[in-house]
Order: C-alpha cells, then structure tokens, then sequence
C-alpha cells in the first residue's frame, strides 16, 4: 500500500455531509478543489474525515512549502499561544516583529538599507506596496502585466488579467491601472524565435510608455518573477532585466510580487536571484508563514520611510502567530536546505514531465523554475488549442486516486505542482506516478469514446 489510500467515493459520507452543510450557509463565490473535509495533515500528506489519504501537490496554493504541521512552527506556536495571542503591533509591539523583518532583510537581495513593513495576506501586501510606491514618487499610475495575478482586493483585482473568475461584473476598477505585455514563449508566433520573441516583447514594452502612458506618471512596475496564476510562466532573464533597466531610466520602482514564488519554491528565498535584478521593492506571503496568515513589503529604506506614522499597518498586521510561525520557515529552509531539495525536486518532476510528453499528443508544453513545475494540456499540439475540460478530467482523475492536483492559466488548461519541499522522494514518485495514471485513464477513455463513435 502507498501513501495515497482512497477508500471511499469522493466525496465520502462525512464530507457529504459538510458539504450539504457548506451549500446552505456558505456563499457559492468561495470555490473549492476537492469534495472532501480535512481532518489532519502532516508534511506532503491530507487525511480527509472519511479517512482518505491523499499526497498534496497543491500546497495550499503554495503557502505550504515547509509542509503541513512542521514540528518547529507547531511548537513556535504553542510557545507564542502561552505567552500572548495579540496585542496589536500599532498599540503594544512585540520582538517578534522587529526579528521578523531583520531576517527578511538580511535575505533580501541587494546590500542597500531595507526595511519591512508586516501585513496579513499577499493582496495587502501589493496593496501596500502601491501605497508606498506613489507615496515615495508622487506618482499615480501602475504597471502590472498580462496574465498576471496579484490577489482579489478591488486593486489586486484591477491589477490582475483573468477575467472570470476573478474580475467578471465586479467594476468598475481602481483606476490609474495599466496592463504591460508579459511574454509567453510557448503561445509565440510561430515565425519567431525565442530571441526575436524576446526583444520583439520588450519593444512592445517600451512603446507602451509611447501608446498607452507616460514613463513619467507611473509610480511602479510590479512583476510576478515567475507568473503563477497565469500559468507558471517563466520569463527569460533578458526580458526581466529588460524591463528593470526602463524602470531605473525612467524613476520607476520594480516591485517583484514573490507571494507564490518566495521561500524556496524556485530553488532560492526569492525568485528574482534568478534574474539578477534588485528590486525596489518586494511583496511577500503564502509560504513564509506556513498556512498562518502573515505578509510582507520589503522595501529600500528611504523608500518605506515616506509614509508618516499611521499612514500604514492594520489590526492584525504582522500578528504575533504569524510572525513566530515565519520565523520557524526561515529556520527550517535554512537547517534542511529545502533551496536546494527544491532544485532536485524540480529535476525530478522535469524529468518526469518530458517522459510524459513523449508518450501523451494531450501535453503540449512543459515548463518550471525549481519546484514550480508545471504542463500544459491542449487538444492539438499544432494548434496548441488548450483544453480546460481535459484538464479537469485529469484533476478529478488524481483526486479520485488521492493526488491533490490544481490547474492555472488563463484558458484554465495547466496543471500546476506546488508539493511541499519537504516531500519525501517516495512520496513524489508515487504523486507523479498518480499523475501520469490519470492522464492514461482520461485519455484512454476519451480514444475509447471516439472509436465507439
């Protein structure tokens, strides 16, 4: 037996029950992946309260890169609970904070001075980082980029490039919000090579200052390093320093939103260290509090100085919990190398993609940066037509299996990993062997259903 043990059908009777529960009190806008009710989780493995086990490579949407119930943020937590729950940094302030925000700014890149400001989840963090952007250069407008995603705050939201779900009837928007092309090498012209692809991306970017604003009024460019959401798309480093490069010409800050990328996913604390920029300013959260809520703006000191007391902060910003419970992930990335375990589980998945696009016509592409790896499923590989029906037939096939399994993208047609780094290498051959058995069954069906026909 393996660690996958599906025992009923999903969902179970417990979660049948919860469900019915959840219809009738919970609205219908609070989607959700998987029919079934936790009941524990310990590193890269969920037990739901029908006593299915399944082997997560979701990860909470990647906050969980430590893994779940880590004994070190268990017992940080439990430590922290007995001293005080809450005081309100705004009213009385805890060293937890002041340790927290040293230790992202010793991470951080770059040897200017830095400060951190602590907030809740990532769209706060983005929010405050646009805050504090037009605050430092007096200027309104923003940049963000197609596909991009930033969070579903009414600014996050502007900010963001998927309609439905996210954006479909909730204008009007937050204005002073301009959408950049961002580069997708796979969906390219098919005349144009990658580097041609690459510089014809970067022109269109700098005739945006020419035919959509002025360099001039615009505070900040903030750019997911690798787009998450989007699709897991991973920029070449030439269009990244790129696009740095215009914004240092023009007085323009660099925000690298890392909230899906940071801690390790990428194979390093941040995943701009793979493009050897410097930002301006950087927004953190998911993984860096290991399922507490907790996020951060990291930011240049004379650029986090401008806001006056008051100006910035929130009830349970930077909260006692949260705090504790990230300065436990920092510990644990640090004493179990999980910077380099996510490179080896990179290569592994990688490998395991290309075996798995040389034997299924439905894989069109695969790409990842470290540990975020992904594939993306079209119904013609000439076409490159994407196919979200195959993709959640795929979905619900390894959840069937006791494979947690999420999709992105815009076209809603990729399958994205976030395991937990802390997987064990038994646990991620028998998730990907999951994996390639549910692409087998609903591929299999779909050929059967064809030749019936």
């Amino acid at each position: 037996m393996g660690f996958a043990n599906i025992h009923t059908r999903l969902p179970g009777e417990k979660s049948k029950d919860l469900l019915e529960r959840r219809q009738q009190i919970v609205p219908k806008g609070v989607s959700y992946g998987i029919p079934a009710f936790a009941q524990s989780a310990e590193g890269a493995l969920v037990k739901d309260v029908d006593g299915n086990t399944f082997i997560d490579f979701v990860g909470a949407i990647g906050t969980i890169n430590v893994g779940h119930c880590h004994p070190k943020v268990k017992q940080a937590l439990h430590e922290q609970v007995d001293q005080f729950i809450h005081t309100g940094f705004n009213i009385m302030m805890y060293e937890s904070y002041i340790e927290l925000a040293e230790r992202l700014v010793s991470l951080a890149p770059g040897n200017h001075e830095k400060k951190v400001l602590l907030q809740n989840s990532g769209a706060e963090a983005v929010e405050n980082a646009v805050k504090i952007a037009r605050k430092y250069t007096k200027r309104q407008g923003i940049i963000s980029f197609s596909k991009g995603f930033h969070g579903r705050t009414l600014l996050t939201m502007t900010m963001t490039s998927k309609v439905k779900p996210y954006k479909f009837e909730f204008g009007p928007f937050a204005p002073e919000v301009y959408k950049a092309p961002y580069p997708y090498t796979y969906r390219r012209p098919n005349n144009m090579t990658e580097e041609q692809y690459d510089e014809y991306i970067l022109q269109e970017f700098k005739n945006f200052f020419i035919t959509e604003v002025a360099p001039e009024t615009i505070a900040a460019v903030v750019m997911e390093p690798v787009q998450g959401e989007g699709g897991f798309i991973v920029p070449s480093k030439r269009f990244v320093q790129g696009v740095y490069q215009i914004c240092k010409e023009h007085g323009i800050l660099f925000v690298a939103d890392e909230i899906q990328t940071g801690f390790a996913r990428t194979g390093k604390y941040f995943a701009v260290e793979h493009f050897d920029i410097i930002p301006d300013i950087i927004t953190v959260s998911k993984s860096l509090g290991a399922g507490l809520p907790i996020s951060g703006v990291i930011g240049r000191k004379e650029v986090m100085d401008t806001s006056e007391p008051g100006e910035l902060g929130g009830t349970y910003s930077g909260s006692p919990l949260g705090c504790k419970a990230a300065l436990a992930v920092l510990n644990i990335i640090e004493e179990e190398n999980l910077n380099d375990r996510a490179e080896t589980i990179g290569k592994k998945v990688m490998a395991k993609f290309e075996q798995l696009s040389e034997k299924y016509e439905c894989i069109g592409h695969i790409r990842g940066l470290g540990a975020m790896c992904a594939m993306e499923i079209v119904i013609d590989r000439k076409t490159k037509e994407p196919s979200k029906t195959l993709t959640n037939e795929i979905i619900k096939e390894a959840n069937k299996r006791g494979l947690l399994l999420l999709s992105a993208g815009v076209f809603g047609n990729v399958l994205r990993l976030l395991m937990p780094i802390v997987i064990t290498d038994e646990q991620l051959e028998e998730g990907l062997t999951i994996l390639e058995d549910s692409i087998e069954a609903v591929t299999g069906v779909q050929n059967e259903s064809l030749i019936t026909s």
